[in-house]
């Protein structure tokens, strides 16, 4: 099938993670080892995980650019685990990009091995990159809030006809103007704001929907996360976190049939605690009326280490744009998004959305 040649805007944690990933399942094939553990796909539409090259990378921060990627990829401030490291010599440099909104203000009143500290560099011409890098795709890895960056990026993957899956919550795939732009000029797009693996969101949106399925009215409920990455970090700037509270509330609200009034539900994030690094944890609750309209309630907490679980959904959004690509679709792709991100276009259950997904990669549904 060939190889799937993407570009990264951010090289942070979930950079971290998606590319120690790659290593890690290239090298067990290498070794005669095809290990699926980890995956919700080994083998998708003939794509392998070690069959995505990297192409270029952009970033912001002085401990990155100008820095070969498999050192960049383990910088400051980035904490994820470390479960790959024997990366192979890319041949990428990490090249500056547009500052803009890329960073909250904030996060230069921060210890050294935390703060933002900008490139004095002079930003590169992202759309000319990416047309001579060739890269298939391009991954938004900005921070949450970067709406200027991100629309900066987007046009950029217009102009070079590059791919785009945006991983975070500033909305592209779900605004009908970038679609209309992305269909007319035939490119492919999956967005927006992925959804972990087994995650905060997907956990608390099939819940829901069991509520539902089993006659439970669902009353109240809320979604408390804390963790101790950048990510956290930047979200302590509350005006950088409009699209995010609305992206989470969307996943879990599109699986509730009954009218809940936005005051009964309370989705985001909550704190940023430096000690927990890349550890994310979740307090879920729900409470609701079921038979005789009595009351229940259910309390969940989990604990997950961000990044990687980011990474397991990307690996196969990567893969389903390249597929779309080589298929000649354009336009934002209705099942790979519904099913990786909490805010695509059309809101479909998870159940659903994976049908979809499974058609789609055996080429018996459009995107």
């Amino acid at each position: 099938m060939g190889k799937i040649r993407i570009a990264i805007a951010g090289v942070g944690n979930c950079a971290s993670s998606l590319i120690q990933g790659i290593g890690y399942y290239k090298a067990l094939k290498n070794d005669g080892i095809e290990k699926s553990s980890g995956l919700m796909h080994y083998n998708l539409g003939g794509y392998l995980p070690g069959d995505i090259e990297i192409a270029a990378a952009f970033d912001i921060d002085v401990r990155k650019v100008n820095k070969p990627l498999k050192e960049a990829v383990f910088a400051r401030p980035n904490c994820t685990k470390v479960f790959y490291r024997d990366l192979p010599d890319y041949p990428v440099k990490v090249q500056m990009g547009e500052i803009l909104d890329g960073m909250a203000p904030h996060m230069v009143d921060y210890p050294d091995d935390r703060k933002f500290i900008a490139a004095d560099e002079k930003p590169c011409d992202v759309a000319k990159v990416l047309k001579e890098s060739g890269a298939d795709m391009l991954l938004n890895y900005l921070p949450v809030g970067s709406e200027e960056a991100t629309r900066y990026y987007v046009r950029a993957c217009l102009e070079a006809g590059t791919a785009l899956v945006n991983c975070i919550p500033v909305f592209v795939a779900s605004d009908g103007e970038w679609v209309e732009r992305f269909e007319a000029r035939g490119i492919p797009l999956i967005g927006d704001d992925i959804k972990a693996q087994v995650g905060a969101t997907i956990i608390h949106r099939t819940l829901a929907k069991l509520f539902m399925d089993r006659g439970v009215e669902i009353k109240h409920t809320y979604q408390l996360n804390v963790g101790g990455n950048t990510d956290f970090l930047n979200m302590l700037n509350h005006g950088r976190l409009k699209s995010k509270k609305i992206s989470k509330t969307e996943a879990v609200s599109s699986q509730i049939t009954h009218r809940l009034n936005g005051d009964n539900v309370h989705i985001g994030p909550s704190d940023y605690v430096p000690w927990m690094d890349d550890n994310k944890v979740c307090f879920l609750r729900i409470e609701g009326h079921g038979f005789g309209d009595v009351p229940m309630n259910l309390e969940l907490r989990l604990s997950v280490e961000d990044s990687p679980n980011s990474a397991g959904v990307v690996i196969d959004a990567i893969r389903c744009c390249k597929i779309a690509k080589d298929r000649g679709l354009g336009g934002a792709l209705l099942s790979p998004s519904a099913y990786f991100m909490k805010h695509p276009k059309v809101q479909f259950s998870d159940e659903q959305a994976r049908e979809m997904v499974e058609e789609f990669i055996n080429n018996k549904r459009e995107g």
